[in-house]
């Protein structure tokens, strides 16, 4: 391979990329224009992959976390040989097309994660670390390492001042995460201007202090530096490394080298003109892709398959050696639930005392985890507390002979095969590297923290939500209720924010049994996340042979109990600790001669999953007389109270003081509702 065809591919990259965001009139041409040359070195020289088959099990993960440069990677898939065709690219961020402003999973071949909001994608990349070096561990056998792959990134200045990326490399420094390499894109511009006036840090030094190897390319167009350091990394074992390359935004660009206004517009057609003829490259035609160059990228397409091929041989002989494990490993991978999974979920006596749905939630995982190997996470320094821990699992952490010492937490010892994730006091790094770990494939993982602390947590909640991933988040201390930790901690606003979520699967469960039945809608709904919503307090557990199933949980919302006769004058609906409430209520109001029905609403996603027919039986429309009663914000509500409905919710903060006195002072107690409802009926 001569520097001249090197040459030529890179400025390949450089100008299918700019003549697609110059033909959109949208776009952010700068860093295809400065990271063309690390992006070829990686692609050509080092990434394990399979353009014919993206979904290749042992393929190395590429997150171009700074997504707003996604014209280079689409580039990228494109001449490697993905099924991303030249019309593709000139359709870039236009309607229906398969090349959108910003990466997203699942919509083009090759994207393995959608990216954007920064700092996102370098947290999921450290997920991704996390779930091959699990795999590894608890899979590979002597001999059969069917699990062996690296996980690259491609990161900008605005990534590396996120803070959830400072969060998800101190989790990787300590975790010793070996096969994890991100290449800086140190062009010290961001949008807004260049980052003297913002980020004067040393960032080599940084990452040092977290425990990554770091190595510096002096110059970006350096192929030689690039390549050296990249395998370096690679052979780093110890330690994720960042390699810190200093580029020149916009390059070659005689106006906008090293300016912010290359970062987010197009160039302009004379300024695309220009750059052409600085860097030698014909003016026209636009999208021009010169065949020697497209031939040296296309060896990617024999190389993958030959890569796959081998793989295919080793996996095959591991399946013959340990067809037992290799059957369990290919069904995690898979997303697929073993027959007889939920079989040991233990069903809850009737106890009017009851359980927090936290502590339930808990039995109900331990019963779970032993028979679903794909179920793996943790919380946010949390576990006592969100009775989320995995008993005898182990601790994922480093193993025997990486400096720390092995004493697990969970009874099972230190390992990279320990299924209990300690994520430290970073609920933002959780939800995305959780998020990583779910594309990585092979796992159902879940983060736990209180409710409060979702909001730390929302841009990764939403991007699941977006990608449309199988994750799983345990929120504990659902409201007021948790008592004297006071108002910073007790959420209020939250399960709105939550429910506003699109493709999000909310269930605030009102006992054990529901809370049971909550999780078995969280391992099977497979094309969405899941939020649980549990409480810190003890619920009642419901006498299931007066009430109505909990498995009713499965349609968002079910009628607990319903008065004698047929009649009906009144409607009380409630979510969570406030359905033993309702219950009590009603009890009340039918010795009072009223007609009141029960309904326990867990969910309004999946209500809304249900035909109008359906609802309208759980809600009738001839009965305007409805009272919903739940320890949060009204919002949203009004699409079930209806015009002559009422609630009674939280519409300000909490206070410190112990649950039975707040439930009081806030009105959540049997004599108000019964008030409530005798004054909706008298309107």
């Amino acid at each position: 391979m001569s520097d001249e065809l090197d040459q030529l591919c890179i400025n390949t990259i450089r100008f299918l990329s700019v003549d697609a965001v110059q033909k959109a009139n949208s776009g952010h041409p700068g860093l295809p224009l400065d990271a063309a040359p690390m992006a070829y070195a990686l692609w050509t020289q080092v990434l394990k992959y399979n353009p014919r088959n993206p979904h290749w099990v042992d393929r190395d993960r590429f997150v171009l976390s700074a997504g707003h440069g996604s014209a280079l990677l689409y580039s990228l898939l494109h001449l490697t040989g993905y099924e991303l065709s030249l019309d593709d690219i000139k359709q870039f961020r236009q309607w229906g097309s398969k090349t959108p402003g910003h990466p997203e999973r699942g919509h083009t071949p090759g994207v393995e994660t959608t990216t954007g909001p920064l700092g996102q994608g370098f947290a999921n990349a450290v997920g991704m670390a996390i779930a091959e070096a699990q795999l590894a561990a608890r899979y590979n056998r002597p001999d059969h390492a069917v699990i062996d792959h690296h996980t690259f990134a491609i990161a900008s200045d605005g990534d590396l001042m996120e803070g959830v990326a400072s969060e998800a490399a101190s989790l990787a420094g300590h975790l010793r995460l070996g096969k994890l390499t991100c290449l800086y894109d140190d062009n010290r511009v961001t949008l807004a201007a260049g980052t003297d006036i913002t980020f004067s840090e040393n960032v080599a030094r940084r990452f040092e202090a977290y425990g990554w190897h770091t190595v510096s390319v002096a110059d970006g167009n350096d192929l030689a530096a690039i390549d050296a350091t990249l395998r370096a990394a690679r052979a780093e074992t110890a330690r994720p490394s960042l390699i810190l390359v200093r580029t020149h935004i916009g390059y070659g660009s005689p106006k906008k080298h090293d300016s912010f206004e290359a970062h987010g517009s197009p160039l302009g057609v004379d300024e695309v003109h220009l750059t052409k003829q600085n860097l030698g490259w014909p003016t026209e035609p636009a999208f021009l892709i010169p065949e020697p160059a497209l031939a040296h990228f296309h060896e990617a397409l024999t190389r993958g398959a030959r890569d796959e091929a081998a793989w295919d041989e080793r996996m095959t002989a591991y399946a013959q050696a340990y067809p037992d494990v290799a059957e369990e490993l290919q069904r995690s991978l898979c997303g697929e639930l073993p027959s007889g999974w939920d079989v040991d979920i233990p069903v809850f006596p009737a106890d009017t005392k009851g359980i927090a749905t936290r502590v339930a939630s808990g039995k109900v995982m331990n019963a779970i985890v032993p028979r679903v190997p794909a179920l793996s996470g943790g919380s946010a320094d949390l576990d006592p507390s969100t009775y989320t821990a995995l008993k005898g699992l182990g601790d994922f952490n480093p193993p025997a002979g990486k400096d720390l010492d092995t004493q697990g937490s969970s009874g099972g010892g230190w390992s990279y095969a320990g299924r209990n994730l300690h994520f430290g006091v970073r609920e933002h790094a959780m939800g995305a590297i959780v998020n990583g770990m779910a594309v990585h494939g092979g796992f159902i993982p879940y983060g736990a923290t209180f409710l409060i602390f979702s909001d730390y947590m929302r841009p990764p909640i939403r991007l699941a939500a977006l990608m449309g991933l199988h994750v799983v988040h345990v929120f504990t201390h659902d409201s007021i209720a948790l008592g004297e930790d006071g108002p910073t901690h007790q959420p209020v606003e939250q399960l709105a924010a939550l429910r506003a979520i699109p493709n999000l699967t909310v269930i605030r469960p009102g006992d054990a049994n529901e809370t049971a039945v909550a999780w078995r809608v969280a391992l099977e709904t497979r094309d969405r996340p899941v939020v649980l919503v549990l409480s810190r307090q003890n619920l009642p557990t419901l006498d299931r042979s007066r009430y109505a199933p909990a498995e009713g949980l499965r349609r968002g919302a079910y009628v607990l109990l319903d008065p004698p006769g047929g009649k009906l004058e009144l409607i009380l609906i409630a979510s969570g600790s406030e359905v033993g409430l309702i219950v009590a209520a009603a009890e009340r109001l039918r010795a009072q001669g009223i007609a009141v029905r029960c309904v326990s609403m867990p969910s309004w996603d999946l209500f809304e999953a249900l035909p109008q027919a359906e609802r309208d039986v759980v809600l009738p429309p001839s009965v305007s007389a409805r009272l919903v009663v739940e320890l949060g914000v009204p919002q949203g509500w009004d699409r079930y109270i209806g015009a002559r409905g009422d609630m009674l919710g939280v519409e300000r903060f909490g206070a410190s003081a112990p649950s039975e006195i707040l439930l009081r002072e806030y009105g959540f107690t049997v004599d108000n509702v019964c008030a409530r409802a005798q004054t909706l009926l008298a309107r």
